[in-house]
Order: structure tokens, then C-alpha cells, then sequence
């Protein structure tokens, strides 16, 4: 006898498969294709920083940190939100390190949240969204951003609040899209929030990824969003060591409260070396500074090499993701669903992305996919290469 035959589960995320990014690197690799889907860099970080995390370990900070995070961290962390965005958030009760974005963005969905409460999430959007609020128990209130430009709607998030609306997670600069809230679009949010009990979950991990002249909007520069808001960032996709796992969160005291409350119980706290490694690092802002020439360069280096393809490049204001719209008719032999172009895609030339559909709860029709170019030169050349030898055939 079988006993887990005898076990009948109920899963919290019935509908959830695996990932699409998890898939299509896959399909990569089966394929030796050029990986433009999943969003990491293929080339190395500042070797200060892993020295500086070997530094720790060697002089014996391999124990339990706090809760919250090393302090010398949070103080870092709070020094550097103070001068980019004038703003002093408190270290010891304002500030928290993360096992990375994605379990910040969980935790502050179960902290700030009740089973019941309605959560306004803005398609497209980063896919962890969706599930922590259904594993908070909570109803997803999807509202489209602009299909053309993915912009905020504002008339429609008005529209959708309820009296059960207890959070809206926005997320600038965007993933997938590329575009960078205005102040202007958060001053109109700050009019809507305005008056409500409703909390704010901004999440801006390509915070330091903003281009042409532009400043990053951060909810943190506007007083009134800021009281009502936790404020989550990536250390990984700052200083390219996505694999490092390690983010942070910020946020009034008594909004930072009930996150540590669930934070404690959810990782406890963050790994020690790398924390006094980071708290290092930070103290000389030119590798954060920088980021938006160096990522502009290889924007444009790969815009440069697509615009001889059959695509139609959209606005690429921020983040490190392209996306492109396609037209079947100019792909012969190519599908028309986005999901099954970027198969094609990866097995005929060779080439992977993500489809636009997959950043969406309910299945749409999209001719949209977004590539990332966080990659070496030499990467992108060999993704245009094979892109423009096809399109040389048809």
C-alpha cells in the first residue's frame, strides 16, 4: 500500500504551473539558444563586492544577524535613500533586508492584508504578484494598463476600488514593459489614494535602470504616497548578482512593524556575510550612479541592431528589457500567439524571450515579446546575428 495515495491535497495555487522564465531557459538550453528571456546578467558584478563578502566571512561574521538586518547595512541603506531621494527613513524601525524582492513583495502582501480584502494589481506585471495574493487568501482585482503604451489608467483604478480594497502594488520603472512612472502620473495616484484606507506596495527593484535625462519617480520623493507605502528594492539587480538573493524594504514605522512581524517567521533574516559585504560596497555610490549610462549603452547598442528586423520597438524608458511587437504575416511559418512565437522562436532561430501573455493572469492575445539585454556584447551580437540571418531567408 501507497500511503500518499491515501493523501488528498488541496493546492493553494491550483493553477500554477511552472514558470515561464523557468521554461524558456529550458527551451534555451535544449536548444543552445541565446537567452534573452529570463532577466539576469551573464556577465560579472565589481569583484570588490564578493572580496568584500569574503572579507566578512573570513573575519568571523558567519552567526545569526539581526531580525531586521545588519544595522550597518540598514544605516547604508538609509543614506543612500536620504541623498538620491531626500527623504530620512528611520534604520532602526524603518528599514528591512530581504531574501530578495520577491519574498519582500510576499510578505508584505500577507502582512498587509486580510483573507477577504480586495488587491489591485496593473497588468502586465511581475508574476510573483498574483500568487502571494492568493495565498494571502485575498481577491486580485486586475486592472489593465494602456494596451498600447502601459501606462496608468487612471479613470479605471478609480473605477475598481471597492470598499474591500485594502492594497495596490505598482511597480516602476515596469517589468515588462520598460516605461517609468511621471510625477505627474504619481501625484494623480496620490489624488485617488487620497482619503482612503488603502496601502501602497511599490515595487522598484530597477530603481537605478532609468534613461534619457529622466529621474526615477520613486513613491519615497512624494510625502503623501510615502506614509501609506512599503518601498521594496534588489540589491541583486543593482549590482548584477541576481543570484545573491538579497533586497530590501522601507516604510513608516507602523506599516514596517506588522511586515517584521511575518519577515521573522517567514526567513527570520538574511545571511550575514553578504549583508556586512553590501554595507561595504555602499559606501562608494559610483557603481549604483553609473547604471543608468551603462545600461543605456547596451540599450541602444541592441535597439541599433534590431531596427533592421521586422519588429516595432516600443519604449524602452527604463529596466533592462526591450520589448517588441511582431506581425506573424512578416515571420513566415511563424505563430501568431506570442507564447508560441517565443518557442518557435528559440528552436528555429535560436533566439529566446518571454511572451507579453505571460505577465497576465487570463490568457490574451499579444504579439508582444519583451527580450532582456543585461548581456555581454558578444551575447547581444550573437542574438542579432541569428535574429537578422532569418530574417535575411524569408
Amino acid at each position: 500500500m501507497h500511503i500518499a495515495s491515501t493523501i488528498q491535497l488541496q493546492s493553494r495555487l491550483p493553477e500554477v504551473g511552472t514558470t515561464i522564465f523557468t521554461v524558456m531557459s529550458a527551451l534555451a538550453n535544449e536548444h543552445h539558444a541565446v537567452n534573452l528571456g529570463q532577466g539576469f546578467p551573464d556577465f560579472a558584478g565589481d569583484p570588490l563586492l564578493p572580496e568584500a563578502v569574503h572579507q566578512a566571512m573570513v573575519h568571523g561574521h558567519n552567526q545569526y544577524p539581526p531580525m531586521a538586518g545588519v544595522l550597518k547595512l540598514r544605516e547604508a541603506i538609509a543614506s543612500k535613500t536620504q541623498q538620491l531621494y531626500g527623504h530620512a527613513y528611520d534604520p532602526g524601525n524603518e528599514v528591512t533586508v530581504t531574501a530578495g524582492a520577491t519574498q519582500a513583495l510576499l510578505t508584505a502582501v500577507l502582512a498587509l492584508t486580510q483573507a477577504g480584502d480586495d488587491v489591485m494589481l496593473l497588468e502586465p506585471c511581475y508574476d510573483s504578484y498574483l500568487p502571494s495574493v492568493q495565498m494571502a487568501g485575498c481577491q486580485a482585482v486586475r486592472v489593465p494598463l494602456n494596451p498600447l503604451t502601459f501606462r496608468p489608467d487612471f479613470d479605471l483604478i478609480k473605477a475598481s476600488i471597492t470598499p474591500r480594497t485594502r492594497l495596490l502594488i505598482i511597480n516602476t520603472p515596469h517589468n515588462p514593459s520598460g516605461i517609468c512612472w511621471t510625477a505627474e502620473e504619481m501625484n494623480e495616484l496620490a489624488a485617488i489614494l487620497r482619503n482612503t484606507g488603502i496601502v501602497l506596495l511599490s515595487d522598484e527593484v530597477y530603481e537605478h535602470m532609468v534613461y534619457d535625462g529622466q529621474v526615477h519617480q520613486s513613491v519615497v520623493r512624494h510625502p503623501e504616497l510615502r506614509e501609506r507605502s512599503l518601498v521594496v528594492s534588489s540589491f541583486g539587480k543593482t549590482f548584477h548578482v541576481t543570484g545573491w538573493k538579497v533586497g530590501y524594504v522601507l516604510g513608516p514605522s507602523a506599516l514596517m512593524g506588522e511586515f517584521r512581524k511575518v519577515h521573522q517567521f517567514n526567513v527570520f533574516t538574511v545571511n550575514t556575510p553578504m549583508q556586512m559585504g553590501l554595507s561595504q560596497y555602499l559606501q562608494d555610490p559610483t557603481p549604483y550612479l553609473q547604471l543608468p549610462d551603462f545600461y543605456a549603452q547596451k540599450r541602444d547598442h541592441f535597439r541599433e541592431g534590431l531596427r533592421a528586423l521586422p519588429f516595432e520597438l516600443l519604449p524602452c524608458e527604463g529596466t533592462y528589457f526591450q520589448c517588441v511587437r511582431y506581425k506573424s504575416l512578416e515571420w513566415p511559418n511563424a505563430p501568431r500567439h506570442d507564447a508560441e512565437f517565443c518557442t518557435w522562436l528559440t528552436r528555429e532561430v535560436g533566439v529566446a524571450a518571454i511572451p507579453m501573455s505571460a505577465f497576465y493572469a487570463q490568457p490574451i492575445e499579444s504579439q508582444v515579446i519583451r527580450f532582456c539585454f543585461a548581456k555581454k556584447q558578444e551575447t547581444m551580437n550573437d542574438a542579432l546575428v541569428r535574429l537578422q540571418r532569418y530574417s535575411a531567408q524569408m
